[in-house]
């Protein structure tokens, strides 16, 4: 039977097993589980849920973009996103490396019971925040991050939520559970 792990990755973490350069955490400071891997990366300055398993077919099910398992990423964005915004989202952004797939977007309220970041957020005094909710169904580097500023919404702080059916629910930062 395969091994399932849920991860809350905090932010700042790597998301591997080792750190060639030495001295930033890593996967292994939260996980004393031997032989698992990561389906899929999280950057190291984005917090939220990681799975990670030990039967290959099932990190490719979660990982490969053919896929298209579905990802919900909680955004604090620098500004409100207006509708024009939202639908842009909706319908695909044009990025550098191509069009994104269309995505689900909308505003959310401040998640409940939110851990703070440290560090925490730069705020300025006269631009407000806010959250949107983004449902993807590919995986490119820093994709969230670049779809939002594309839009004119810059992220400041970016969580995973959800893969599939798999939900942070339950889970603190550095806190993981067996599936």
């Amino acid at each position: 039977m395969p091994r399932l792990i849920l991860l809350n990755k905090p932010y700042d973490v790597l998301c591997q097993f080792s750190d060639r350069e030495g001295g930033r955490k890593t996967l292994a400071d939260f996980v004393p589980v031997p032989d698992v891997y990561p389906a899929g990366r999280l950057d190291r300055d984005s917090e939220g849920l990681v799975v990670l398993s030990d039967h290959g077919p099932t990190i490719a099910r979660i990982s490969q973009p053919k896929a298209k398992m579905p990802k919900i990423y909680w955004a604090q964005v620098e500004g409100v996103p207006d509708q024009a915004a939202l639908k842009r989202l909706c319908t695909g952004v044009l990025l550098k490396d191509g069009p994104t797939l269309p995505a689900m977007a909308r505003l959310m309220a401040e998640p409940e019971g939110l851990w703070p970041r440290d560090p925490p957020i730069r705020t300025r005094a006269t631009i407000p925040t806010s959250w949107i909710e983004l449902t993807l169904r590919e995986g490119r580097n820093r994709q969230v991050r670049r779809m939002s500023a594309a839009v004119g919404f810059p992220t400041l702080r970016l969580i995973r939520w959800a893969v599939g059916d798999w939900t942070l629910a339950g889970l603190a930062p550095g806190q993981w559970r067996e599936v």
